[in-house]
């Protein structure tokens, strides 16, 4: 996915350009962090506090420079009207969230509010249209059966939890003024992998198959997630 977003951010603004950058729900930091190390100016909301609490001890391992390239707030990503002006950012990211949302209208509108003209928004949700994968591939065929006619799915969190499917997010993000531009899919071959796997032997190998499967009909419609993003007019 991070290979997915650099892609679209150079894509669309000059090399070197310092951007503006809205990470929505970040948990820990993970792409927060990288993209201030890239020299962009990073603001982190997230509303859970030991997510919050991991952001900040990590940031405080950096130095100093990109320390100040970055800031986090703790709060809830539907309030992003409460925390800033219409158009401060050039990128907004929305990784993992959506699926905890019940109601994701409001929050994606909110997100597009404070996207400036041209912005990038980057989303990661759950593939509404491929439910029925993991538990097929696992053997699970009564879940799989399930699958097929719900958006609904218990995460590996065991929480219960909803799906996104392309069609209707490709209609919301037209609606909100920032249509869909381009999307990938993410974790094509590795869904069913254990959480506790650690890194194979052969992960370039295993990166540029999930890359180019990512881009590629008809593997990424059978993703697991679905990475959109969208520009605004």
């Amino acid at each position: 996915m991070a290979r997915q977003l650099d892609e679209q951010i150079v894509g669309r603004y000059p090399v070197g350009q310092r951007l503006r950058v809205l990470d929505v729900g970040m948990g820990q930091g993970t792409q927060a962090l990288r993209l201030a190390r890239a020299g962009h100016q990073v603001t982190g909301l997230e509303r859970d506090a030991t997510m919050v609490a991991a952001a900040r001890e990590a940031l405080s391992a950096e130095p100093e420079g990109i320390r100040e390239r970055m800031r986090i707030i703790e709060g809830d990503g539907r309030d992003t009207g409460v925390h800033f002006m219409p158009g401060s950012f050039d990128v907004v990211l929305c990784h993992g969230v959506l699926m905890y949302v019940e109601e994701p209208d409001p929050l994606l509108a909110g997100l597009a509010r404070v996207l400036a003209p041209g912005g990038l928004l980057s989303l990661l949700v759950r593939n509404g249209d491929a439910l029925a994968m993991r538990p097929g591939l696992t053997g699970d065929w009564p879940g799989a059966l399930a699958a097929f006619d719900t958006t609904a799915y218990r995460n590996r969190l065991g929480l219960d939890v909803r799906a996104d499917k392309l069609s209707t997010l490709t209609a919301t993000l037209a609606g909100i003024g920032a249509p869909l531009q381009a999307w990938y899919g993410v974790r094509v071959f590795t869904d069913t992998a254990a959480d506790d796997a650690g890194t194979p032997d052969d992960v370039e190998a295993l990166l540029a198959c999930e890359e180019r499967a990512g881009r590629t009909d008809p593997y990424r419609g059978v993703a697991a997630l679905l990475h959109l993003c969208g520009v605004r007019g």
